[in-house]
């Protein structure tokens, strides 16, 4: 028999200072006369951080921004048939979008032991536990590699002013929806066209401008590799500094081989991850203080995303 492809879902631990720590949001559904983390199935073509995102706004009444994407839950529904959650951490920075017709009859703020225990499922309760262990982010950077640009040999002209494809363009825009959810205040590019104009799409819908700055280019024609990559993680250590969040857009090689020096930096003892990122994609870097604390990729496309990747 033929496996049953898993429902998808999507939801968020949500967050907010309390004290000397933080709440989080629990919903009560009564039809199933349980307590449960906000979350929803997606809606047909859906990015499954889009239905993150909402999913939050009509259950709890909040604006979450997203921060760091926690380890995937599978499990079976009442039904039999298998079910997938992808759930973020995020931080609550307001109010609105909550749904009368959701299924939520009931929301409550508590600390994260009295929220662990009076989540009715362990799954929830692992997810809970899997934001436990995440140290305080205090800044987000959305770095993404530049959106499809055509060919480098078709085109004539210097390859710094070669510009996106129609593909491109779709890509950034699909992007734009994304890096918002983060709430950026400043956007950065590398100097080549395809990289500014990735960002533009981004930049209109939130009404700020591209900073261009040379940090994040690929390196010149015989500049060193290691110099270069350092220089880049150095620039995106700056940013973090500074709290907050900025999205910059790069190069696939100074992506790679920016965040494999930070993840060394954060972990000297962690194993080498893959950052190879294609073009139009990219990650969400969550910080605490100068430390890198979660690289969660983010895809422009709708897809499921495996643990590891």
């Amino acid at each position: 028999m033929a496996a049953m492809t898993p429902v998808r879902a999507a939801g968020g631990v949500v967050w907010r200072p309390s004290g000397d720590g933080v709440e989080v949001c629990v919903v009560h559904r009564p039809r199933y006369d349980d307590w449960s983390l906000p979350k929803g199935k997606l809606d047909p073509g859906e990015h499954p951080l889009t239905a993150a995102v909402r999913e939050v706004a009509e259950e709890a009444d909040v604006r979450g921004v997203p921060q760091v994407r926690l380890p995937l839950v599978h499990y079976l529904m009442r039904d039999g048939a298998p079910k997938v959650v992808e759930f973020w951490s995020m931080r609550a920075a307001g109010t609105g979008g909550f749904q009368p017709q959701t299924e939520v009859d009931d929301v409550r703020w508590l600390p994260l032991g009295e929220a662990t225990r009076l989540l009715s499922y362990p799954h929830d309760v692992r997810v809970l536990g899997d934001f436990a262990a995440l140290p305080p982010v205090t800044a987000m950077v959305g770095i993404v590699r530049h959106a499809q640009a055509g060919k480098r040999g078709t085109w004539s002209g210097p390859d710094t002013a070669r510009p996106l494809d129609t593909s491109g363009q779709a890509q950034a825009d699909a992007l734009a929806e994304l890096l918002a959810f983060i709430r950026p205040v400043r956007l950065f590019s590398a100097a080549p066209r395809r990289c500014v104009q990735t960002l533009q799409p981004l930049a209109e819908l939130l009404d700020r401008p591209v900073e261009v700055d040379s940090a994040f280019d690929e390196p010149a024609p015989g500049q060193d590799t290691v110099e270069n990559a350092l220089a880049a993680a150095g620039a995106l250590l700056d940013l973090a500094r500074t709290g907050g969040s900025v999205v910059v857009c790069s190069q696939g090689k100074v992506i790679s081989e920016a965040l494999a020096r930070l993840t060394a930096l954060a972990d000297p003892a962690e194993p080498p991850q893959d950052f190879e990122t294609g073009k139009g994609t990219g990650w969400l870097l969550a910080f605490a203080a100068e430390r890198l604390v979660g690289a969660s990729r983010l895809d422009g496309a709708d897809r499921l995303l495996t643990p590891d990747s």
